[in-house]
């Protein structure tokens, strides 16, 4: 008997899921409290390889520097690959991993 495998939710390109949608809120509170300068929601584009590209969640700027946000309800392993691949060749950009458990945003950086 073949079983029936529910397919994965298709991300569509420019509309938040809940979990962006909530880190939205969290940016445009950091905006407004002065400590971040703006965001933007899925900006650029990176070339990683020919025909292989990755577009962060979030473009967040500081006063600093310019970070990219990637936001997840859980990590797959070619997001995984495509952040660190993304940081390393791309060194004068910050690379932050966002996960959101309960009610507690956590960050790992790259």
């Amino acid at each position: 008997m073949i079983e029936h495998i529910k397919p994965l939710p298709r991300h569509v390109n420019r509309r938040m899921n809940m979990t962006e949608a909530a880190y939205a809120d969290r940016l445009e509170i950091l905006k407004l409290a002065g400590d971040i300068v703006d965001y933007r929601f899925e900006a650029v584009k990176l070339r990683l390889a020919e025909k292989t590209f990755y577009t962060p969640d979030f473009l967040v700027t500081t006063l600093d520097e310019i970070q990219f946000h990637e936001v997840k309800g859980f990590w797959r392993d070619d997001a995984r690959v495509k952040i660190k691949v993304a940081a390393a060749q791309y060194p004068e950009f910050a690379f932050c991993a966002v996960t959101r458990k309960r009610d507690t945003w956590q960050f790992e950086q790259f």
